[in-house]
Formats: structure tokens, sequence, C-alpha cells
């Protein structure tokens, strides 16, 4: 196993899920869920445990047909789409 990868893999992920509408929610239903806080720990680890197994195993079949240059800027200009397409819909609602 590599140290490096592994905790640069750890401080990206961590860093993304921070503040995200995941870890909102989940703060939301921990919020009501009085006593029973665990179950909501326990499924929200195992739902980003099990996605995260998703794009290991896709990234890796995907990784073997098109280059990661061209999957970063793919996920790139969807990125920027998506802030644009955000951007607009806020800027129409005011």
């Amino acid at each position: 196993m590599e140290l490096k990868i592994l905790l640069a893999t750890f401080g990206m992920v961590f860093l993304a899920e921070l503040g995200d509408k995941t870890q909102l929610a989940t703060f939301c239903m921990s919020a009501e869920c009085d006593g029973v806080r665990i179950s909501v720990f326990l499924g929200s680890a195992a739902a980003l445990v099990l996605s995260s197994l998703l794009a290991v195993f896709l990234g890796h079949v995907v990784g073997r047909y098109i280059p990661p240059t061209a999957i970063k800027l793919a996920a790139g200009a969807f990125f920027l789409v998506a802030g644009i397409w955000t951007l607009a819909g806020a800027m129409r609602s005011l």
C-alpha cells in the first residue's frame, strides 16, 4: 500500500466532502434522530464507502480505455458547465 497516495486521497476526499450536500443531509438527519445517531453515522459511512468503491472500480475500468488526462478534462468541463448553469439559474431568480 502506498502511504503517500492513501494520505493524498484521504485529504482530497475529506476536503471535498466538507460542507457538501451529503454532509448537510447527514447533519439534518442526525439532528432529527435522537438516540439513534449511530445509525445515521453507520448509514452515511456505508454510503460513502460504497460510492467510493464504485468510483474506484469504474475509474479502473474507464482508465483502461480513456487516458487520465481526457478524464480530468471531461470532469473539469462538466464542473464548469454545472457551475455556469447554477449561476445562471441563481441570476434568473433575482
